[in-house]
């Protein structure tokens, strides 16, 4: 496939996105000569900022809801599927009988892209290995004519757009979700270097099971590339059951390359230079150090890389500290494990800022790391009166403090009253924000600006 194939053809954008999941690939179909159509369910009030960034484009919008007909024999040539959209929604299965071609953003990059790509995926630590794993190429490969694109399932990233400017010689970093992976399943098509971070259970509300969840992950490694010119690596987590499990099976498979990456395995002397706490950012290190290693990054350009790297904001981010208190932004700890690893990440008394959009995961284990580690936890959101189920047989004595608040800034409150000098306040929900704000980043704001008023 090239550029020309939606030259002067109809193409739909299906989901535009408050916060532009479609915004790359509607760019892209303008830039690529298409007749381009946006359909979203929201209103242009409500996609006002994304609508802004496109008013460059001739762009036909269909806003407010979907329309049949613009799926329907008569509609647009090529559909473009934001990854939110289930594959079973009914526009869809219109589209599908009328003989149209589905695509999505990730897939038009694969089919796109001529350099080696690297996709890395997980239940945590994602975002974090697939930016540091990007800073570190990008150190480490200075000196030579390759750049360093980085994209997929991170921030705003405008990367299928910039797809003609990549050269075959250059690195495109993904972050890629289980969503996107079952998009690139269509086509059977996977990254040249493939890294999973862990599993745990996520995203149940969409896979129904945590089994159909690991077979959507499992699909990166399924289609990688064997018999093309670039080696084809494949990257496990050897602390995790599952993971292991896949390492062991396509250890023997010809034409890849199989690693093993373990949160004890960074070296003392790259290690003392890292500045993200807690054992779950030295396993994203690993993780990322074995892609650098692949890539046969010259170890001496590492050591500096790692020292210069300050992670990504709403990750374990300190927000200030107040009268000996330290409040931190852990907003993006959407998962039980995420949340569960920050807590482990500190040593001193916790209180945690916990609840919200219900995922249908099991709270058992979070509880039991409240109840371990935790001084008081504070509950808002949906899930609230879950996380305290959870916690109370294994609170008998009421050790740890449990108490509800109805917002974000009641549960500031709340922390601000429990707190004393050499506490860490946690914004580390375990669960999605999606219940109560626009997404992590709106939570996080808020938080913030609650906690500034403390000052």
């Amino acid at each position: 496939m090239d550029r020309d194939f939606l030259r002067d053809r109809s193409v739909l954008v299906m989901g535009l996105g408050r916060f532009g999941g479609g915004l790359d690939a509607a760019r892209f179909a303008c830039r690529a000569g298409a007749r381009v159509i946006v359909t979203d369910l929201a209103s242009r009030e409500a996609l006002a900022g994304t609508l802004a960034q496109l008013t460059d484009c001739p762009i036909e919008y269909h806003l407010g809801g979907h329309r049949e007909e613009d799926f329907g024999p008569d509609g647009a040539d090529v559909v473009v599927v934001n990854p939110a959209v289930p594959p079973d929604n009914r526009y869809l299965a219109i589209a599908r009988a009328a003989g149209k071609h589905i695509t999505s953003q990730v897939e038009l990059f694969f089919e796109l892209c001529p350099a080696c790509i690297v996709g890395i995926t997980g239940s945590n630590g994602k975002s974090t290995t697939t930016i540091l794993t990007a800073h570190l190429l990008r150190a480490g490969l200075r000196s030579e004519p390759r750049a360093v694109w980085l994209g997929g399932n991170i921030g705003n990233e405008m990367w299928l757009s910039e797809v003609e400017h990549i050269q075959a010689d250059d690195v495109a970093v993904l972050e890629l979700s289980s969503f996107q992976i079952e998009q690139l399943a269509r086509i059977h098509r996977g990254p040249h270097v493939a890294v999973i971070t862990n599993l745990t259970p996520n995203h149940l509300d969409r896979h129904g099971t945590f089994e159909a969840y690991c077979d959507a992950k499992e699909s990166l490694f399924r289609h990688q590339p064997l018999d093309a010119e670039r080696p084809c690596v494949s990257i496990f987590n050897a602390d995790d059951p599952v993971t292991r499990s896949w390492y062991e099976r396509y250890l023997r498979q010809p034409g890849r390359r199989c690693r093993l990456f373990s949160s004890d395995d960074v070296p003392p002397d790259l290690a003392k230079r890292f500045t993200l706490p807690g054992q779950a950012n030295r396993a994203n290190l690993a993780a990322a150090l074995q892609v650098a290693e692949a890539l046969e990054v010259p170890r001496d350009r590492l050591a500096p890389a790692i020292a210069s790297f300050r992670g990504l904001p709403h990750r374990l981010e300190l927000v200030r500290e107040i009268n000996g208190v330290r409040w931190y932004d852990d907003s993006k700890a959407t998962t039980t494990p995420s949340a569960v690893a920050a807590l482990e990440a500190f040593s001193c008394p916790r209180i945690v800022i916990a609840g919200g959009y219900d995922k249908h995961v099991s709270f058992d284990d979070f509880a039991a790391a409240l109840v371990r580690c935790a001084k008081a936890v504070i509950l808002i959101g949906a899930t609230a009166p879950k996380i305290a189920e959870a916690v109370r047989p294994r609170n008998p004595d009421d050790r740890l403090i449990v108490q509800f608040a109805d917002g974000l800034p009641q549960a500031v409150a709340a922390c601000a009253a429990l707190a004393e000098p050499g506490d860490v306040v946690l914004l580390s929900t375990a669960c999605a924000s999606y219940d109560m704000f626009d997404n992590y980043e709106h939570r996080a704001a808020v938080f913030r600006a609650e906690v500034d008023k403390l000052a």
